[in-house]
């Protein structure tokens, strides 16, 4: 996960490298058909998230909701290596990123014991609140660069929080034979 989430952070370089793209007007995808390395980092990020969701199977609980939670890591870089393939399709590909990471995090939800179980309440708000802001600045034409940007971060920011939890939760017990 940690791989994922820092190649899926690389539209971070845009800072550091000459884009010619606007942060503020600008959609993020933009940098697709921009230097070739956002694309790599973004398919790179994609490889990444598709081989976190076995191991994320079998360290979840047996039960749906959790099993859901790890397919939608996968599912998610299924669509991330899809976007890096096909840039001209982000407007749609986005969409059906943000739709699996909401159905990643309501899965959460619903199996996270209480204390981190908050933290994913309070990341489908945030997700669905800059979904919300991302759609309406491409109405308004009107700051959708930074809103795309604080999608992705907020995309990152989760999927941190998924693996910091897969990291430091206890190992399940398993019964003797």
């Amino acid at each position: 996960m940690g791989v994922a989430v820092l190649a899926y952070s690389g539209w971070l370089l845009e800072f550091f490298l000459p884009t010619g793209i606007s942060p503020v007007r600008d959609p993020a995808e933009a940098l697709l058909t921009g230097p070739p390395v956002f694309r790599i980092l973004l398919a790179v990020s994609g490889v990444a998230f598709v081989l976190a969701g076995p191991p994320l199977h079998r360290l979840g609980p047996v039960q749906w909701s959790a099993r859901l939670s790890s397919i939608s890591v996968s599912a998610f870089g299924v669509l991330v290596l899809l976007q890096a393939a096909y840039p001209e399709r982000s407007d749609l590909l986005s969409s059906l990123l943000s739709v699996v990471l909401v159905g990643g995090v309501i899965s959460l939800i619903l199996w996270w014991p209480p204390g981190w179980r908050a933290l994913a309440v309070a990341g489908l708000v945030v997700v669905l609140a800059t979904w919300l802001a991302v759609v309406l600045a491409r109405q308004l034409d009107a700051y959708e660069g930074v809103f795309t940007r604080l999608q992705l971060l907020v995309r990152a920011v989760l999927y941190g929080v998924g693996g910091t939890y897969a990291f430091v939760k206890p190992a399940p017990r398993h019964a003797h034979r």
